[in-house]
């Protein structure tokens, strides 16, 4: 797989994300369910904690890559779904440091809505990979 950033404006970058990402001759493509902060038996973790929220929500995000034998590296756009924006923003490093971490800048969208699926979570992230 070739990937090439697509960024007519450069602003994006340092926050992180690439306007687009053009991949050329991709071998698989994996489209990932939102993964939140549940644990392995499917109960709702860490109610009222961001970070711990955001950080679980990687984690189930990076196992399910890691079943389709890819990372966090092989990710090309990144949505994200949070019930409070301003809230998240206060804990993006941890996000950041995780994508800066596998050298990878998705294509990504972040939205707040007014709530999720199950009670109590504040964040949900999916994502398509390449490899």
């Amino acid at each position: 797989m070739e990937r090439t950033a697509i960024n007519p404006v450069q602003w994006s970058v340092a926050l992180g994300f690439e306007q687009g990402t053009l991949v050329t001759d991709p071998g698989r493509t994996l489209y990932c369910s939102g993964q939140t902060a549940m644990n392995s038996e499917g109960a709702p973790e860490h109610e009222g904690d961001m970070a711990a929220q955001l950080s679980l929500a990687l984690d189930n995000l990076d196992a399910v890559l890691a079943e389709a034998a890819m990372s966090i590296s092989n990710l090309v756009k990144l949505g994200i779904y949070t019930t409070d924006i301003d809230l998240l923003f206060r804990h993006y490093g941890l996000l950041m440091s995780r994508l800066l971490a596998a050298g990878v800048t998705p294509a990504t969208t972040m939205v707040e809505v007014s709530r999720l699926a199950v009670p109590g979570q504040m964040i949900e992230i999916d994502g398509i990979a390449v490899a």
